[in-house]
């Protein structure tokens, strides 16, 4: 599925993998943490699949994105996650960024930039400067979907909306 050498249906891949990452960002959004959601994909298939869990957790190493690599990590007994896409729904940080490229991730995917603390392509850009090593970027995958969420998680929040933890 993932390897389809028709455009077409390698992005209706990619969209379908972020609507499994926006899933994942509801779940965070239902219990009050940012809206972020991410899964990693092997040959087609979803192996790990996580959202933030920061203040449930009550620390600062549960992002999305971190979550789902020790998932996969542990999912496929290694660290090296080199055959796998990440699809994730806000531009990953800095920290989740070194993450990504420490676990050798092949593809990025993500969804709404991040211009306050994107760490791949907006504010600092490993993947421009060659930092990354052999992981692709790309971002915009589902952009209005991805962004909405988040837009709309703040918006509340402003507004005063508590959510129960």
């Amino acid at each position: 599925m993932s390897f389809c050498p028709f455009n077409g249906y390698i992005m209706k891949d990619k969209e379908f993998f972020m609507k499994v990452a926006l899933e994942e960002a509801e779940k965070a959004y239902s219990l009050g943490e940012t809206p972020i959601g991410a899964v990693i994909v092997k040959d087609g298939e979803i192996i790990a699949a996580a959202h933030n869990l920061r203040e449930t957790g009550k620390n600062v190493l549960y992002h999305a994105e971190l979550i789902a690599i020790d998932a996969a990590c542990k999912t496929l007994g290694g660290w090296r996650l080199h055959q796998c896409d990440m699809y994730v729904t806000l531009e990953p940080c800095i920290m989740c960024s070194g993450a990504i490229s420490q676990s050798r991730i092949k593809n990025l995917y993500f969804g709404a930039p991040d211009p306050k603390g994107g760490s791949v392509l907006s504010r600092i850009s490993p993947a421009a400067d060659g930092l990354f090593g052999n992981t692709n970027c790309e971002g915009g995958i589902l952009l209005d979907e991805c962004s909405g969420i988040l837009k709309r998680f703040f918006r509340e929040l402003r507004k005063g909306k508590s959510y129960d933890k």
